[in-house]
């Protein structure tokens, strides 16, 4: 990998880094993105790069969450098992679509997102 190439992935991971402990998720929104387009991955690989890509960063940002007493545990447990089953849903499928469709299904839902945040 060539040294720009390298400084931009830290850079851009420093970002959703951010991004991610500051809003206590979405980096994945700016991750799929950046290595779709900017580092010419293909939807599918981006996507399931996305998850592997959160997760340590999802795990750092929880646990700066809870030494602030700021996790609500009564309720993050049972959404965690919809987060599981979903995901192996989700994984599964990934798996059997093709890239056009995974990128204009997440398309609409960070569309809709937005729309919804707009008009709360």
């Amino acid at each position: 990998m060539k040294k720009v190439k390298k400084i931009y992935i830290i850079l851009f991971g420093a970002l959703i880094g951010l991004i991610n402990g500051f809003f206590g998720g979405g980096g994945g929104m700016v991750v799929v993105p950046v290595l779709n387009k900017l580092f010419k991955m293909e939807q599918k690989k981006a996507q399931a790069t996305a998850l592997f890509v959160i997760l340590p960063i999802s795990l750092v940002s929880t646990i700066v969450y809870m030494c602030h007493n700021s996790v609500d545990f009564a309720s993050g447990w049972p959404v965690i098992v919809g987060i599981v089953v979903g995901g192996v849903v989700g994984a599964t499928l990934l798996n059997k679509i093709s890239n056009k469709t995974v990128k204009g299904i997440f398309v609409f839902f960070m569309l809709l997102g937005g729309i919804v945040m707009l008009l709360k």
